[in-house]
C-alpha cells in the first residue's frame, strides 16, 4: 500500500513565535528609552543632586513639555510621511495673533484662544493643500512658510506696538479671566501646599513649597501624549496615519482617505504650535518675533530620537515624549554641572545622528521593514 505523505507547508509568518527581545527591538521607543537612561545616569554622576529633587525635576520638565507639545504634532505628521518646518515660526506668529487679540482688540481670553486656533487651522490647512495639490515636498513648502510666518510676526508686532519689537501688557489684560488657570501657572498648587504642610516635600522657611505645583504645560504635554498614543494604537484614524506614511499609493487604493488624513495632520501640528504660543505668551506676559526660534528643529529631532523614521510609516508619540524629556534634561541639567552650556548644540546634532543610525539599523536588521 502506497502511503502519501503531506508535504510540509511554510508557516504563516503571522503565526511564528517572536522572542520578547525581537518584539522589544521592534518598538520605536527603544532608542529614546536607552538615551534617557544614559542621560539620567550621566547627570546622576555629574550634576548637583538638587537636579533630581522634586523642584529640580519639574524645572527641567517644563521646557521639555514645551518642546514635547510640538514634538507630538511633529511625530504624528512624520508617521504620516510629511514634515512641517514652520512650527517654530508658527509659535511666533500665533503669539502675535493671540497677543494682538487681547491687547489691540481688547478681547477676552476665550476669544483670543479661539481666534489663535482658527488661525492655526487655516495655516495648517494651507500647508496641506499646497503640498497635496502641487506635489511639492512638504520640506520645501513648510520651509517657505517658516520665513513667511517669521516675517509676518515681525511686521505684525511692529504694527501692533507702533514700532517696538515686543508686545507687552498681555498678562495684565487677562489676569482675572477664569480660563487663565488652564493655560498658565501651576496646577495642583493646593495639593503641593498640603504636602509641604505635612513635610512630605521640601519647603521654604516661610512654609511655601519649593515646588509650587505642576507646570500647566506639563499637564497639557501628558494629556496630548496619551491622546496621540491612543489615536495611533487604538483607532482607525491611527491605522490610516501609518498607512498614509508607509505607502500613500497603496493606502489610497485600499480606500484610505490619504489627502484628508494628511490635511488633518498638518492642522494638528499647527494647533500644537499655537497651544505652545498661548502658554508661553501668558507665562512671559509678552510676545516677540523671536519666540519659538529653531523649535521646529528641536521638535523634529525629539520625534526622530523617539523612533520616527524620516521615510514615514513608523513612529510613536511615547517615543517623542521620551525624546522631549531628554531635551529638557540636558538643556537644564547642564546648569547643574560645570560643563559649558554651549555643548548643548553639540548634543542636538549628536543625538540626531545617533538616533538616525540606530533607527536605520533596527529597521534593516530586526523589523525587516523598509
Amino acid at each position: 500500500m502506497n502511503e502519501t505523505t503531506a508535504k510540509p507547508t511554510a508557516q504563516d509568518e503571522r503565526l511564528r513565535h517572536t522572542s520578547w527581545i525581537a518584539q522589544l527591538m521592534k518598538r520605536p521607543e527603544l532608542g529614546a528609552l536607552s538615551g534617557l537612561a544614559f542621560v539620567t545616569v550621566f547627570f546622576a554622576l555629574t550634576a548637583d543632586p538638587v537636579m533630581f529633587s522634586l523642584s529640580g525635576i519639574l524645572n527641567f520638565l517644563s521646557p521639555a513639555a514645551q518642546v514635547g507639545i510640538l514634538a507630538i504634532g511633529a511625530s504624528l505628521l512624520m508617521v504620516g510621511g510629511e514634515f512641517d518646518l514652520s512650527v517654530g515660526s508658527m509659535v511666533a506668529f500665533a503669539g502675535l495673533v493671540f497677543g494682538a487679540t487681547v491687547t489691540v482688540l481688547d478681547m477676552p481670553l476665550f476669544v483670543a484662544v479661539l481666534v489663535t486656533m482658527l488661525t492655526a487651522i487655516a495655516i495648517g490647512a494651507t500647508n496641506a493643500q499646497i503640498v497635496l495639490r502641487t506635489g511639492l515636498p512638504s520640506f520645501i513648502v513648510t520651509l517657505a512658510l517658516l520665513f513667511i510666518l517669521r516675517g509676518l510676526a515681525l511686521v505684525g508686532v511692529k504694527w501692533a506696538t507702533g514700532g517696538s519689537t515686543q508686545l507687552r501688557g498681555i498678562a495684565d489684560r487677562v489676569s482675572e479671566d477664569p480660563l487663565l488657570p488652564f493655560l498658565a501657572g501651576d496646577a495642583f498648587s493646593g495639593f503641593f501646599q498640603w504636602l509641604a504642610d505635612h513635610d512630605v516635600i521640601a519647603k521654604f522657611p516661610n512654609g511655601a513649597p519649593m515646588a509650587p505645583g505642576v507646570p500647566i504645560e506639563l499637564v497639557w504635554f501628558l494629556a496630548l501624549t496619551a491622546i496621540a498614543t491612543w489615536v495611533l494604537l487604538r483607532t482607525r484614524f491611527g491605522n490610516w496615519i501609518f498607512a498614509s506614511g508607509g505607502d500613500a499609493a497603496a493606502a489610497t487604493n485600499s480606500g484610505v482617505p490619504v489627502r484628508r488624513v494628511k490635511t488633518y495632520l498638518f492642522i494638528i501640528t499647527a494647533c500644537c504650535a499655537a497651544l505652545v504660543a498661548v502658554i508661553t505668551v501668558l507665562d512671559a506676559g509678552s510676545t516677540d518675533p523671536r519666540r519659538g526660534f529653531q523649535k521646529e528643529f528641536e521638535a523634529i529631532i525629539a520625534a526622530v530620537i523617539g523612533g520616527c523614521l524620516l521615510t514615514g510609516g513608523y513612529g510613536s508619540a511615547i517615543g517623542a515624549f521620551l525624546g522631549s524629556i531628554i531635551f529638557g534634561m540636558v538643556m537644564i541639567g547642564l546648569t547643574y554641572t560645570r560643563i559649558d552650556q554651549d555643548w548643548y548644540q553639540v548634543f542636538l546634532g549628536g543625538m540626531l545622528l545617533i538616533a538616525v543610525l540606530f533607527n536605520n539599523a533596527i529597521r534593516r536588521r530586526v523589523t525587516g521593514e523598509r
